[in-house]
Parts: structure tokens; C-alpha cells; sequence
């Protein structure tokens, strides 16, 4: 049952006409639980009580589905905006965004042209961005484009989804790049062709590749709820005398949030993933797919008084 729910709401994930329509009607759906407004007003609020409960973030203006120019400038404006804001009130962010959003889909030089202008921003401003990694179709393009500013910006780092074959082999081929990854499980639908389809594969492949990166000396972000990862990643800095400043661990916004505290206390870099903006649903959707028990969440918020 877990599996055929995961299924679904990968599959409403997709559907660009659901996506446009629940525009309309705002975050009545119990999305509110994992993102932070549709504003960067709300957003800076729930990052001010983030940073003063001791926990660091990255901010993630949502967008998908951008299939023409105009759309993608005003992705790269309201990134502009959050880089701005971030720096104006001294919050303690980063700042991660999807290539589609910023015209990955349209063509090469827009979106290079698009991600230089934003690189060179939060570049003055002293912010790390990440480049989020997308289904299995984009993922070669985004490795591509990385590479590219990489070349010419320190301040970008990507993702590597434990969950595809090539994980082991990106990071092996990124290590020149002295690249800062966050590393993931993965929380798209994808063929077996492509990705692992058992869970226990793509825990071990998970492991796999946080020691590899790791002890390649490049900054390692850990993104996971999962404990049983999270005391594995604990376990290795140990062992082999990694420093808390060489790695950190990522959560989603409205997701463990007691677990994240935890961690901070302990000593541990904790960033919180925390979206925002009207384009809220196929991430929503994804949350839903990755642990279905989130519905009941919803539920209550849909019939709350």
C-alpha cells in the first residue's frame, strides 16, 4: 500500500495542469506544514526563529515547469530578492534553487546567463547556493551546467541522489571540483533502468557514498531524516577524526523538527530545507510521496476549525 501511495503522488507530482490549477486556491491543503509562506516576508519570519533556535538554513523560492524566458527572469528576481534580504537581515541562509526554474529547459545560454547573474549576486553577498538535482532526465545537464560555473564560482555546490546507479561514479568524477555536495536518498519516481528500486540498496549506496565523499576531504552535506543514516555519519567522522566544520546535516522544513533541534544541541552544523512561494505543489506532492504518513497531517490541516 505504502509503495502504490508513494506511486500516486510521484504521479500528481508531474501533472502540469494540476500544478498551474492549485495556484489559484493557495495553500489550503495542509502544504502550510512544509512551506514557509508564499512570500519572502513569511519566509524571513520562519528563518528568524530557525536561526535563533540554533538551526542554520537554505531558502528555495519554488518553481517548476518554466518553459519560457519571462517566467524564468522572474525566478531569477525573486532569487535576487531572497540573496538581498538574506544579507539585509543578517540571517544565517544559504540559498538553493532548481535549474528548471531558471531555464533549463529553454536552452543552455539562458540558463548559464541566468545562474551567473545569481552566482555573482550572492557571491557579493557572502551566500553559498546549491543547485538542487531534478528527475533522472536532468540529471547529466545539471552535472554539466555545475561544472561550468564552477570553473568561475567557489560559492556553488549540487546534489548527488544516493537512490541512481551514477552516484558513486559523479562523485568520483566531481572530486576535482573540490565540490560541496549535499547528498540525498532521492524523492523522485525513476526505472529501475536508472535507480535502485529496493529501499535496502539504496541505504547501502547511501553509505557508500557519504564515506566516499568524505573522505575525499570535500564538504559533505547530509540530508536525511533518517536515523539510522544520520548515526552512521556520526559514527564515520569519528573514526576517521573529521572535523564538524567539514560536514553538516540537512532536514526538510516541518519534518522532525524536535530531531533537528537535537542535533544543533549536540554540536552539529543542522540546516533546514525551507521553501516558499505560490509553486508549492509538486514539492508538496513529493513530501506526501516520500512518507505517505504525512497525509494524516494534512488531513487534520484540511478539517481543521
Amino acid at each position: 500500500m505504502e509503495k502504490i501511495m508513494r506511486n500516486f503522488f510521484l504521479f500528481l507530482s508531474k501533472n502540469r495542469m494540476l500544478t498551474k490549477a492549485v495556484k489559484k486556491y493557495g495553500r489550503h491543503f495542509g502544504s502550510a506544514r512544509f512551506v514557509a509562506g508564499e512570500t519572502i516576508e513569511e519566509a524571513i519570519q520562519v528563518i528568524r526563529e530557525l536561526n535563533e533556535g540554533g538551526l542554520t538554513v537554505t531558502i528555495d523560492y519554488l518553481g517548476e515547469f518554466v518553459d519560457n524566458e519571462k517566467e524564468a527572469n522572474e525566478m531569477v528576481n525573486q532569487s535576487l530578492e531572497a540573496i538581498k534580504r538574506i544579507e539585509e537581515e543578517k540571517l544565517n541562509a544559504q540559498l538553493s534553487l532548481k535549474l528548471t526554474s531558471m531555464g533549463l529547459d529553454i536552452s543552455e545560454e539562458v540558463v548559464l546567463k541566468n545562474m551567473r547573474k545569481i552566482l555573482h549576486a550572492a557571491k557579493n553577498s557572502g551566500i553559498f547556493v546549491t543547485i538542487d538535482m531534478e528527475d533522472y532526465s536532468r540529471c547529466q545537464k545539471t552535472i554539466e551546467v555545475y561544472k561550468t560555473l564552477k570553473s568561475s564560482y567557489d560559492n556553488v555546490g549540487t546534489v548527488i541522489q544516493a537512490y541512481l546507479y551514477r552516484a558513486e561514479k559523479d562523485i568520483s568524477d566531481l572530486n576535482e571540483y573540490r565540490p560541496n555536495l549535499r547528498l540525498v536518498k532521492g524523492a523522485y519516481k525513476e526505472s529501475s533502468a536508472a535507480a535502485f528500486p529496493e529501499k535496502k540498496k539504496v541505504d547501502e549506496n547511501f553509505k557508500k557514498i557519504i564515506k566516499q565523499h568524505l573522505l575525499n576531504g570535500n564538504y559533505t552535506a547530509v540530508a536525511t531524516h533518517d536515523d539510522k543514516i544520520i548515526d552512521y555519519t556520526k559514527q564515520l567522522v569519528e573514526r576517521y577524526g573529521i572535523s564538524h566544520d567539514r560536514f553538516e546535516f540537512q532536514m526538510l522544513y516541518g519534518i522532525r523538527p524536535e530531531r533537528q533541534e537535537e542535533l544543533a544541541r549536540e554540536g552539529y552544523t543542522m540546516r533546514v530545507y525551507v521553501p516558499y512561494g505560490t509553486d508549492w505543489y509538486g514539492y508538496f506532492m513529493r513530501r506526501l510521496a516520500e512518507r505517505p504518513a504525512n497525509v494524516t497531517f494534512v488531513i487534520k490541516g484540511v478539517f481543521k476549525k
